[in-house]
């Protein structure tokens, strides 16, 4: 690890195979926590480049636990994180509205480790026992929609960074890697990033991965649609920028898009989105990202078209199905 860091000081950077091997002795242990955070700082203070990425992801599902589950042509809906902006849970509820369409989701997510709460966090308060058992992931999946594979039970090597990433508290590569390593490998990809640069990145590896996906980044740094500025969207066959009002939503202000300072204060929220009692402001950025995703699975669709699905998701109670199931 002294050689590679010192390399990576003098600004090189690693090919896919030394980028795969670093990441395997990670996961073995076989460095120390004060290089593991050494290591994660260069990529604070300069881009991850193309080959990096592909090797850390290679290593990461080699050592992952995997679960075939294509059966049901899934979707993932999920954010990079580290955008500093502390949102509710966005992408978790989208998710929620989308299998309250009909439509199947496959969600692979975390504890928040830069924000006060991620999927993880959300789904436990709410009493989710997590698990890895596939058959009882798939009985969720056939009695609400939704399934939700908690990450460190599928990339259990992972705990070696996990204390690190919690001290170091920013955005590391990792929250770059989770969107792109969901044991499932969904066929369905709505994705959030926070930066244009690397929402140019994951356009290049998902086109290598041969998934039907949409990308997307609100200019002014979310890793969602915000609706508090124009959003930049990616698709396998068109890139466009949209407005909150092309959309048909009014432009928001980000204080109304805050988590709060507490897991049981996005849990309320949480609640009161798929209650239909949510701020117009809450519900509607949640419509925004589930139209997205179902116009990326029914791309002959119009926008308005998905966003009336996404509606009647909530409005009908059905999005709160995988909430009372009992099945999460």
């Amino acid at each position: 690890m002294k050689q590679i860091l010192t390399r990576l000081f003098d600004h090189e950077s690693l090919g896919q195979k030394e980028a795969e091997e670093v990441l395997t002795n990670i996961a073995e242990a076989k460095y120390n926590s004060e290089q593991i955070a050494s290591f994660i700082t260069v990529y604070l203070m300069r881009p991850i480049t193309l080959e990096e990425l592909l090797g850390f992801r290679n290593s990461l599902l080699i050592k992952s636990l995997r679960i075939d589950l294509s059966e049901y042509e899934a979707t993932d809906i999920v954010g990079t994180g580290g955008d500093g902006k502390n949102t509710f849970n966005i992408s978790t509820l989208s998710g929620f509205v989308l299998a309250g369409a009909g439509y199947k989701v496959v969600k692979h997510g975390n504890y928040g480790a830069t924000s006060v709460s991620g999927a993880s966090n959300a789904l436990e308060y709410f009493g989710a026992k997590f698990t890895a058992d596939a058959s009882r992931i798939r009985r969720s999946i056939e009695e609400t929609g939704f399934a939700f594979l908690h990450a460190p039970l599928f990339n259990p090597a992972m705990k070696n960074v996990v204390s690190v990433r919690k001290a170091v508290g920013v955005r590391t590569f990792f929250n770059v890697l989770g969107p792109l390593t969901n044991p499932a490998q969904p066929k369905y990809q709505l994705l959030g990033v926070y930066s244009l640069r690397m929402l140019r990145l994951y356009n290049y590896i998902n086109q290598q991965m041969g998934t039907q996906y949409t990308l997307v980044h609100s200019l002014d740094g979310y890793d969602e649609v915000s609706l508090t500025a124009d959003a930049k969207i990616i698709s396998n066959t068109k890139e466009y920028i949209i407005s909150p009002h092309e959309m048909g939503f009014e432009t928001l202000q980000s204080e109304q898009l805050s988590g709060g300072s507490t897991v049981a204060h996005a849990a309320d929220i949480f609640v009161r989105v798929l209650s239909n009692t949510a701020t117009a402001a809450q519900k509607s950025v949640v419509l925004a990202n589930a139209a997205l995703a179902i116009q990326n699975i029914r791309p002959n669709c119009s926008f308005d078209e998905c966003k009336a699905m996404a509606e009647k998701s909530i409005d009908s109670g059905s999005a709160k199905k995988p909430l009372s199931s009992g099945c999460i």
